[in-house]
Parts: structure tokens; sequence; C-alpha cells
């Protein structure tokens, strides 16, 4: 069976990309047709913190190849709660305007017609007084994933290590969701969960390489090139996704992978040596 891979980068505007990767002289509103002829694919991170347009939206369909994929975060008010920086635990998932904000997402990402791709959950690291166990979170979750239309592709990224277990596991299994593989400093890196836990939730997954916010801003003044050596996690990715991919059942039929400019200081390096470590044990099998 032939696994799609699509490899980008998590948004398009950085503004320190001009030179190093997007031409000299690119004028922002051109950054994403520029950034569509190198990618596959990308991750917007704009619609966490609003609701777009479908204005906005139809411009990022006609600046991009039908055959490009844009995987959109739901916005705040659904996955934090509100706008402080503490969540709100009783409006996550379940409020008024959780659900208002809900529909005017999904409905304004239509208008990109082939080129949506999935969409993100991306909660916050929730303590107890948000969330005293998993159980209530999970309830909730579920009853959010089973109001979606069915045939909506949702990935889901918690920042609880102690909820990277069997419950949640087998939620997303039952909604047909991906269980983000993310690496933050404070999670266990997915390899290392991979030999406790079936990974696998969906027939697709979903890879968000986040990093260490304060390690690279400190090593860094710009996110123009790499400063952080990350080779041997980029090695132990690279094996995991083969890994996953290469189950004998054939039950992975897609991945999405993406890199942040805080995993190394420059995204598109990142996950272009990722792609690059993967291409390389794909071709040493055939």
């Amino acid at each position: 069976m032939s696994v799609a891979w699509k490899f980008g980068t998590s948004s398009w505007s950085e503004t320190d990309w001009v030179g190093p990767f997007y031409p000299r002289g690119t004028k922002a509103g051109d950054f994403l047709r520029v950034y569509a002829q190198v990618f596959t694919t990308v991750e917007a991170d704009t619609t966490y913190y609003r609701v777009p347009s479908a204005a906005l939206v139809r411009g990022w369909a006609e600046k991009t190849p039908e055959t490009f994929r844009l995987c959109a975060k739901f916005p705040r008010s659904i996955v934090h709660g509100g706008e402080g920086a503490t969540p709100q635990p009783s409006n996550i998932l379940d409020s008024p305007k959780a659900w208002q904000d809900c529909e005017a997402f999904l409905t304004a990402l239509q208008g990109l017609g082939p080129r949506k791709g999935p969409v993100v959950l991306q909660f916050p690291y929730f303590n107890r007084s948000a969330f005293a166990e998993v159980g209530p979170f999970l309830s909730r979750l579920d009853a959010f994933l089973a109001r979606l239309p069915a045939d909506e592709r949702v990935a889901v990224e918690v920042r609880n290590k102690a909820w990277l277990a069997e419950p949640l596991l087998a939620l997303l299994r039952h909604h047909r969701a991906c269980l983000v593989l993310s690496e933050l400093p404070y999670l266990p890196h997915p390899a290392d969960l991979a030999p406790q836990l079936d990974l696998v939730t969906t027939d697709w997954l979903y890879v968000r390489l986040i990093g260490d916010r304060e390690a690279t801003e400190a090593a860094c003044e710009r996110f123009d090139r790499p400063v952080l050596n990350k080779d041997a996690s980029l090695d132990r990715w690279a094996q995991l996704l083969v890994n996953l991919t290469q189950d004998p059942a054939g039950r992975v039929r897609e991945v999405h992978a993406y890199a942040n400019n805080h995993y190394q200081g420059h995204g598109p390096a990142t996950i272009r040596a990722l792609a690059g470590r993967v291409q390389e044990r794909l071709a040493s099998l055939s």
C-alpha cells in the first residue's frame, strides 16, 4: 500500500524567512503562493486566534494548487475556553461561544474545497484546577467529536503527560480521530511511547515538531537558520514514522508532518531534514 507523505511547516507568514527561504523581495501577500511551490501542506496557526473570514479562506485557495493541503487549528474559544492566560474549563468544548465558533470555523474552511486538510484540536496543558483527572475531559471530548460532521478529519493534541494512555487512544479510535504526535520538552518523545502504546488511532498520522521555545529563542534573534542540533531526535522521528507506516496491516495511508520555528530555529530546514531522513529509510527498504 502506498503512503502519501505530506511535509510542511507550522504557518507560512514568518518574515525572517525572506532570504533563507522566500526569495528576497517577496511580499507578505505572496508568501503562501511561493510556499506552495515548495511544500505540499501547511498548518494555519492564525485560525487559533480568530475564525477566518470566507474571503481570507478563498484567498488561501486561490494561492495554492488543488493538490495542496491546508490544515487549521480550531479557535482558542473551543480548546482554551477564554481569552486569558488560564484556561476556563467550564467553556472548553462545550459553551455557546465554542459551538458558534466551531460552526463558523468549519463553514469558512469549506472555501478551501479539495485543499482542506485535517483540523486540529490543540489543547493547552491543564492543571488540576481545570481538570482534576482525565475522565471529565474525555467525556467532553467524546461529546464534542460525536457532534462533528462524520467526514471531518480531526487531530487531537493533549499536553498532559499522564493523559497519553489507552483511555484517550480508545476514544480517538472510536471516533476515527488522530492522536497528534508532538515533541515538547515536558512530554515523552513519541518514540518512547511507541513500545508501550499503539499510537495509530486512524488511517493517517499527524506530527508536530514544536520544540523548546525558551531554548530556541535564547539561541537566536531571527528564525533564519537552525541553531539547535536536533539530529538525534530527528533520527528517532524518522524511524518511528517509517515503522508506523510499514505496519503489516497497512493501517496508515497518509502522514502530515509539520515543523515549528521553535524546534531548531528555522521551520523549513527542520522539515526538510525530517523528510530527507524518512526518504532515506524508505529507500533502504525497497
